[in-house]
């Protein structure tokens, strides 16, 4: 039934460059009469014609409320819902009740954090005890993360007195493992981090910090936005508690994402958002609380966009994320290369001999970056420009805002050839290499 209302993606090759793009309708438009280069991956990814037809095949075919009626329109959505979630489960490598449907990254953050929260002023089950935060006990987090996983535990901390603490960064833009080692320790009981810097496009040494705060029995969380849709990712093999990631930066729909986490953590959590959907018994006075993942999923959920994430991870194992990472390092390699070559340059991040992903962020000497951004948008690029949500970042490295060009399946050589040379005449524009 259900392979009868999605369609399958089409069977790609990331080589062949041209029948990749060929799969994103958006690659064929023309931006301020140029030919779209598409350098904005890291905030937002396009969709494959395959992602489109999926979520619009079940609202056309079998769009109806889940786990809530018993007739057939209900039962066929519920079905597609479910083989959804097994496949987004299994492309992270986790099996399907341990992910939690979400609006996003963001969302699945908070989620946790609020969790945590609640089983800190004593709401839960019995188990819920080993997540609980008491004042005094510490939040380690690292100094590139995005808001999103940095003002949680902001909130957190403030509410439970608990102390947060971060790892450095070192200047060429990786973590400060001494440092680690030396803050995460006896009171540590949360260690957050993202696995891929959406600043620095590096990817973080996460089994050394699995490692060292397994030591100390603290729960790891790990933001997996900029490593999902371009690495293999086996979240049960790393050995973290929990991971969130957006199913918007992985060529799927917008308002879904992902929650992971291990069995036995997402029992102990108490839930964050209650009401329909997620309980077994209610009384005017108490409620029950249904087992993960429904327990985290209360109200209506995003159906049609969890179809379409299903039909986005089909599609990447369609390539073969060996693939998707090789493409990727030499998108990054390609790119870094030639913006060193460029005179006034500086790249965030640029260190040797580390794993990253095709993304780069970087200052232009003398030019604001947002000016920056608006010479390359007249000539056809699209790059993020800002503090791309990470300001303590940001300002670790003495700016208020960079330019980033972040790559994805779709991305060739001629782009990043068109992106070189549209930054090769930012300077001389503004009169800044004079």
């Amino acid at each position: 039934m259900v392979s009868s209302v999605v369609p399958v993606p089409p069977a790609a090759s990331l080589a062949d460059p041209a029948a990749v793009r060929a799969d994103f309708p958006i690659l064929g438009e023309r931006v301020n009469g140029q030919p779209l280069v598409y350098l904005d991956s890291g905030a937002t990814s396009q969709k494959p014609q395959a992602v489109i037809d999926a979520e619009v095949a079940f609202l056309t075919r079998a769009n109806s409320a889940v786990h809530r009626g018993a007739h057939t329109l209900a039962a066929e959505a519920t079905e597609l819902f479910e083989d959804a979630r097994a496949t987004v489960a299994g492309f992270v490598g986790a099996p399907a009740e341990q992910l939690v449907w979400t609006s996003g990254a963001t969302a699945g953050l908070n989620l946790v954090a609020y969790a945590i929260g609640n089983a800190s002023v004593g709401r839960g089950a019995p188990a819920s005890a080993r997540v609980a935060l008491r004042e005094g006990d510490e939040i380690v987090i690292t100094e590139t993360e995005h808001h999103a996983n940095l003002i949680p535990w902001q909130e957190l901390a403030a509410r439970t007195g608990a102390v947060l603490r971060h790892i450095p960064v070192r200047d060429d833009g990786t973590l400060d493992l001494d440092a680690a080692a030396d803050l995460i320790g006896a009171r540590t009981r949360v260690v957050a981090f993202p696995h891929v810097s959406n600043v620095l496009g590096i990817v973080n040494p996460v089994a050394d910090l699995i490692a060292l705060a397994r030591e100390v029995g603290a729960l790891t969380v790990m933001d997996a936005c900029q490593s999902a849709p371009h690495l293999p990712l086996d979240l049960f093999a790393l050995g973290v508690d929990l991971a969130v990631f957006s199913g918007h930066k992985m060529l799927g729909p917008y308002g879904v994402g992902g929650l992971y986490g291990r069995a036995e953590i997402l029992e102990a959590l108490p839930p964050f958002l209650t009401g329909g959907s997620m309980i077994t018994t209610v009384t005017l006075d108490e409620a029950s609380y249904l087992p993960p993942p429904q327990r985290f999923e209360a109200g209506t959920q995003p159906v049609s966009q969890a179809v379409g994430l299903a039909a986005a991870a089909r599609y990447l194992q369609g390539l073969g994320m060996d693939a998707v990472y090789a493409h990727e390092r030499e998108i990054a390699a390609r790119m870094g290369a030639g913006l060193r070559e460029l005179p006034g340059i500086r790249l965030l991040g640029d260190a040797e001999g580390v794993e990253r992903v095709g993304l780069w962020a970087f200052d232009v000497e003398g030019v604001h970056a947002h000016d920056v951004g608006q010479f390359l948008d007249a000539r056809g690029v699209a790059v993020r420009v800002g503090h791309h949500c990470a300001q303590p970042l940001h300002r670790r490295f003495g700016l208020t805002a960079s330019v980033r060009a972040s790559a994805s399946v779709f991305t060739t050589a001629d782009d990043v050839d068109v992106f070189l040379d549209a930054v090769s005449g930012v300077r001389a524009y503004f009169g800044a290499d004079a």
